[in-house]
C-alpha cells in the first residue's frame, strides 16, 4: 500500500491521517475536503462560536509535518475500486478512508432557514442573533437546545417548535425528556410541543395546524443524514450510512469508513450503530487505520456525548434505545428539584447499560466505566444519591 486517500477533512479525517502515521505508514496520504477551510472541530460551533467566545475551532494537527497532500474545496463525486472521482478529476488510491460525515436535514418552504453544520453556518447565524431578534428554532433536540441557549444569551426572543411531546424524546424517551421542559421556561424560551412545521416561509414558520410563528431568523435542527449520496452505484453497501463490520471495513476491498457516516457493527450491543458525535470521530480512526494496514483491531466503544444547554452540562454514556428487553430507568436525585441528577438505564438483570447525568461529572465518569464492564448494581443503593455510583455495585 503506497497511497491512502482520506475523503473528508473534518475531525475523523484528520485523526485518520494521524493514525496512519502513528501505525507506521510512510507512503503518500491525500486528504480531500469539500470545505476550503483547514480542518476544524464541530462541537464548539453551537457552543463557543455561536456565543462569540471564539471565531475558529481548528484541529490541532500539523499536516505539513506528516507530509499530507491537501485537496481542500474538492468534492467527492463517485468511487470505483482503486479510483476516487472528484470535481477536480480522478485520484487513484491503494487504500481509502470514507469520512464524509453527515448533512443537515432542511425543511420545505421558500423562506430562509439556517442550519448549523459548518463554521460558515455558525458565523452567519451568529451575525443574525442580535438583541430583540425573533428566533424560531425547529427541533428541541441537542442542537436545537444549544442554539436556543445561544440565542437567549444574545438577547433574542426565542420560540422552539418540537414535533414530539417532549424535548429529546427520541434520544432519551419521553419520561426523561419531560424533565427538561422547565429548563426552557426558566430560560425565557417559548416551547411549542407536539407541533409540526408545514413549511418555512417568508417571515417565519407555518405550522401543520395553520398557525404562523413569526420570526426574523429560522434555524432548522431536526437532524442530519449521512453524506453518502456520492457512493451510489459504487458497490459500497449503504444502509443508513456506510455499512461496515466491527473492523470498520466496508464491502469494497481496501476501503474503511469512520465518523458520522459509518454504520458499524457493535459486538457489545449486537447491532449496527451510527453515532453522530465527536467521540466517535475521535476514536474510530485508529481502528480504521489499523485495519487498512492489515492489523487486527476492533471498534466497539461505549458511545459518549455531551451537551451544554440552559446553563447545564448534560452528558450521556452507553446505549439503551431498543436494546434490552426488560430494561428500566432508575433516577439518582430528583430532576424536579435537585441541581444535579442522573438517570441510569438497567438491563433485566440490573446491569448498567447507559447513564445520563446533569451537572454530575463524577457519576458520568464512574458510570461510563461501569457500562464498559457491564456492572451489576444494587438498585436500592443506586437510588440513593448520597452513595457514590461505584459503591452501588451488587455484591
Amino acid at each position: 500500500m503506497n497511497h491512502v486517500v482520506v475523503v473528508g477533512a473534518g475531525l475523523a479525517g484528520v485523526r485518520s491521517v494521524e493514525a496512519l502515521r502513528a501505525h507506521g505508514f510512510d507512503g503518500e496520504i491525500t486528504l480531500v475536503g469539500e470545505e476550503p477551510h483547514r480542518p476544524y472541530d464541530r462541537p464548539p460551533l453551537s457552543k463557543a462560536v455561536l456565543t462569540g467566545e471564539t471565531d475558529s475551532t481548528y484541529v490541532d494537527s500539523d499536516l505539513d509535518a506528516m507530509e499530507v497532500q491537501r485537496r481542500l474545496g474538492v468534492v467527492a463525486k463517485g468511487l470505483r475500486e482503486g479510483v476516487l472521482e472528484t470535481t477536480e478529476g480522478e485520484i487513484p488510491y491503494d487504500g481509502l478512508v470514507i469520512a464524509t460525515g453527515a448533512a443537515p436535514v432542511r425543511l420545505r418552504g421558500d423562506g430562509r432557514q439556517h442550519v448549523l453544520r459548518t463554521i460558515d453556518d455558525a458565523l452567519e447565524l451568529r451575525g443574525r442573533l442580535v438583541p430583540g431578534a425573533h428566533v424560531a428554532v425547529v427541533g428541541a433536540g441537542w442542537i436545537g437546545a444549544e442554539v436556543a441557549t445561544a440565542a437567549r444569551k444574545a438577547g433574542c426572543e426565542v420560540t422552539v417548535v418540537e414535533a414530539d411531546e417532549t424535548p429529546l424524546g427520541m434520544a432519551l424517551g419521553h419520561a426523561i425528556g419531560a424533565y427538561t421542559v422547565p429548563w426552557y421556561e426558566q430560560a425565557g424560551v417559548r416551547l411549542l410541543l407536539s407541533r409540526l412545521v408545514a413549511s418555512v416561509d417568508q417571515g417565519g414558520l407555518t405550522l401543520a395546524d395553520g398557525d404562523f410563528v413569526e420570526a426574523d431568523v429560522v434555524v432548522t435542527g431536526v437532524g442530519v443524514r449521512p453524506a453518502v449520496g456520492w457512493l451510489a452505484g459504487s458497490g459500497v453497501r449503504l444502509d443508513n450510512g456506510v455499512v461496515t463490520d466491527e473492523h470498520l471495513r466496508t464491502s469494497m476491498p481496501g476501503v474503511v469508513a469512520v465518523g458520522d457516516c459509518a454504520a458499524w457493527w457493535s459486538r457489545r450491543y449486537g447491532r449496527r450503530l451510527r453515532v453522530e458525535h465527536w467521540d466517535t470521530a475521535l476514536g474510530a480512526p485508529d481502528v480504521a487505520a489499523a485495519t487498512l494496514l492489515g492489523e487486527d483491531a476492533v471498534y466497539d466503544p461505549v458511545p459518549y456525548f455531551w451537551s451544554e444547554q440552559f446553563g447545564r452540562m448534560v452528558q450521556y454514556a452507553g446505549y439503551h434505545t431498543g436494546y434490552h428487553a426488560g430494561a428500566r430507568c432508575v433516577l439518582r436525585g430528583d430532576p424536579t428539584g435537585d441541581k444535579r441528577w442522573s438517570a441510569c438505564w438497567l438491563t433485566g438483570d440490573d446491569r448498567l447499560t447507559a447513564i445520563l447525568t446533569v451537572d454530575w461529572p463524577r457519576d458520568l465518569v464512574q458510570g461510563r466505566r461501569m457500562v464498559e464492564r457491564g456492572q451489576r448494581l444494587d438498585v436500592e443503593r443506586l437510588k440513593d444519591p448520597a452513595i457514590t455510583l461505584r459503591d452501588s455495585s451488587a455484591a
